[in-house]
């Protein structure tokens, strides 16, 4: 009996025809398969620049609300309408965030700041500012940045000196093209001399005692001014982000046993903030994707359809393929190569498309100094870019598959016959 010899290895000679055939049909059909390639180019460049406006977004709200204060704890008195009347002693006071200081462990710094409506008289003109006695350490908390001059130092506090600190708007309004220190300033009947210019370095546009319109004097001639010796606001800094919480829950117990019962503290910490800027960041993001997922879907859709009507106009030559000897699998793999082809061309080229956007964008943020010097940097997720990649290529190979199966069935001689 002669042995029977082995099968010949038909696979990489299999793969390599599958191959070429599919690219020459690709390139036979060149108008149909660049616009059935366009949903998928659409669709992978959504997920991929989905993802980088979210972790843009995300960055940029999280970068504004720690800007506003690293590690920061904030607390004032509560006006309820059912609470008994408020009273000085209910006031916050600058021996409180003393005690705060000193009684807490993992207190790296603190400070309160009582705000006061003002005028500034200008030219002759008056106009409305805000003026605000801070403590020490509010430089620190706050995070301003001094673009001219100093901030206050010990001697300041201590003599209650008339010296004040102007926002950067306010120091352009009241001496343009000049430099404001050692310059005297009035506000209301009040004598300041300037000795320095700054700017918050995360913007708050009005939502804190900072204002475009604010004036900084030591806390103590708000007393001398006004008569009021207490803190509207104060704040605490954690040593660590981790400190943040247990830490808030004991100043606001240290702050209430040093008032009477009856009165009622907010503090807060900027954590709430945080977790939710994440949460709405997460959430529009899975929103984004489902759509980009959408997209990518109809493109599916499209592949499927534009196959199925290529297994139609091409079944004589499946025919005459499978007559002399095509297998099923050859016929499978073709057109299942063709769809990936499609998809996965689609891919790159979106990626492309998408990587290029936030690149180009990076250059321009570049070259504007405001943006370049707030750090304001548009990221490219990697990860986005291989799940656009192996989205769309499966989402190819799946649609792909009903066709190409299809194209597989067909039955010799039924092919042949088919005009």
């Amino acid at each position: 009996m002669v042995p029977l010899s082995p099968a010949p290895k038909s696979t990489p000679i299999l793969w390599a025809e599958t191959w070429s055939l599919a690219l020459q049909e690709l390139r036979t059909n060149k108008v149909r398969a660049m616009l059935t390639m366009l949903g998928v180019i659409i669709g992978s460049a959504c997920i991929v620049l989905v993802v980088t406006v979210a972790l843009a977004g995300k960055r940029y709200i999280v970068g504004q609300i720690e800007g506003v204060g690293v590690n920061l704890i904030y607390g004032e008195l509560m006006h309820s309408g059912d609470a008994q009347r408020t009273t000085l002693a209910d006031e916050i006071s600058v021996a409180d965030i003393a005690a705060i200081k000193a009684a807490l462990p993992h207190v790296a710094q603190v400070a309160g700041t009582h705000d006061t409506p003002m005028t500034f008289v200008v030219n002759g003109t008056s106009r409305p500012v805000n003026l605000v006695g801070v403590t020490d350490g509010f430089q620190e908390i706050r995070r301003l940045v001094i673009v001219n001059g100093r901030y206050f130092d010990q001697d300041d506090m201590i003599a209650h000196s008339k010296v004040c600190l102007l926002t950067r708007e306010l120091a352009d309004l009241a001496f343009p093209n000049e430099d404001p220190l050692g310059k005297d300033i009035r506000l209301g009947d009040l004598h300041f001399t300037v000795i320095g210019v700054f700017h918050e370095r995360t913007a708050t546009f009005g939502q804190t005692e900072i204002t475009q319109n604010s004036v900084l004097v030591p806390i103590g001639l708000i007393k001398s001014y006004t008569g009021e010796d207490f803190l509207r606001t104060f704040y605490v800094q954690a040593d660590r982000p981790e400190d943040v919480p247990v830490l808030t829950s004991e100043v606001a117990q240290l702050i209430s046993s040093r008032h009477r019962a009856g009165a009622e503290y907010l503090v807060r910490n900027l954590g709430s903030l945080l977790d939710s800027a994440r949460r709405i960041s997460l959430a529009l993001t899975v929103l984004l994707i489902v759509v980009a997922t959408i997209a990518l879907t109809i493109s599916g859709i499209g592949i499927m359809n534009i196959m199925l009507v290529t297994v139609t106009e091409r079944t004589r030559e499946i025919g005459i393929r499978k007559a002399i000897g095509a297998p099923h699998d050859a016929i499978l793999y073709q057109f299942l190569m063709e769809a990936f082809l499609i998809s996965g061309t689609g891919a790159l080229l979106g990626i492309a498309i998408a990587v290029a956007i936030p690149v180009v964008a990076n250059i321009f943020i570049s070259l504007v100094p405001e943006l370049a010097s707030a750090g304001v940097h548009i990221p490219v997720s990697w990860v986005s870019v291989v799940l656009a990649f192996l989205v769309s290529c499966s989402t190819g190979l799946l649609f792909g598959y009903l066709p190409a199966n299809r194209a597989a069935r067909l039955q010799p001689t039924e092919s042949l016959r088919y005009e």
